[in-house]
């Protein structure tokens, strides 16, 4: 039921879904998807610590992927794991345009509290995956959020200088394409 509420509310946003669209999706009635949610507001809020779980258990198999390397592992090997994980999340585009979706339903009180909750177990993990670097952790979120705009805007299909700039992709004409793209 919460993949039918992110695939739903990531299409048309929070204001835009209406409870029987994500329950026709679900294969449910109406009626029982405020049997488990009391309300739209807290089935979005429900949606959102549902996608953190995915966020947390990708990064947290990308670090244990990183971690075969031994104790001498390096940060930058756990970056570019953790980097490569979220990267293949967000190629669901579902999940991609529920993050932005979701920042943008934030005036909602359940909403904002599932952000924050989402936001502060994102921060602690990636800041215990790279050995408490606050720096390091700014990076990463940074990043990944040029990520979501970039993949959302389509500019790896772009071959203009301001969206190779922001994609990290080549010229087309130097042989680039969005598979050489650069890792930020």
């Amino acid at each position: 039921m919460l993949d039918a509420a992110v695939a739903c509310f990531a299409r048309k946003g929070y204001y835009g879904t209406t409870t029987g669209e994500i329950a026709e999706r679900a294969e449910i009635s109406q009626p029982y998807v405020y049997r488990l949610f009391a309300s739209k507001e807290a089935l979005f809020a429900g949606a959102i610590l549902h996608v953190s779980e995915l966020i947390s258990d990708a990064l947290t198999g990308a670090e244990a992927g990183a971690d075969e390397a031994g104790p001498h592992r390096q940060p930058e090997a756990v970056m570019r794991a953790i980097r490569s994980a979220y990267s293949t999340l967000i190629e669901d585009r579902d999940v991609m345009r529920f993050l932005m979706q979701a920042s943008c339903a934030a005036d909602e009180p359940l909403v904002a509290e599932a952000l924050r909750t989402c936001y502060a177990r994102q921060v602690e993990l990636v800041s215990e995956l790279l050995n408490h670097d606050d720096a390091a952790v700014r990076h990463w979120f940074g990043a990944g959020m040029l990520e979501n705009v970039t993949l959302t805007l389509g500019l790896a299909d772009v071959d203009e200088p301001w969206a190779r700039t922001l994609s990290g992709q080549r010229s087309r004409s130097d042989g680039g394409s969005f598979a050489h793209r650069e890792s930020p």
